[in-house]
């Protein structure tokens, strides 16, 4: 059975704190400012940031371990 990524991460980078920065960021950008060539330049990163940090690194991770289970088995 593969691990859990997430049970190796402090509460600051579970997904639950992931998503809410990102939208807090971007909420907050907008609703501050009211500008949107500020907001969706921010917007576009923090969805680049969820991408990598909700989609790539755990697919990298599960792979990973994958890897490591097939090779250890005999």
């Amino acid at each position: 059975m593969a691990e859990n990524l997430w049970s190796h991460k402090p509460w600051w980078c579970q997904p639950w704190s992931i998503v809410l920065t990102g939208v807090v960021s971007v909420g907050g950008s907008w609703w501050w400012l009211r500008i949107w060539w500020i907001t969706a330049p921010l917007a576009f990163g923090v969805l680049l940031w969820w991408w990598l940090f909700l989609v790539l690194v755990p697919a990298a991770y599960r792979a990973e371990v994958e890897g490591k289970d097939q090779n250890t088995e005999p």
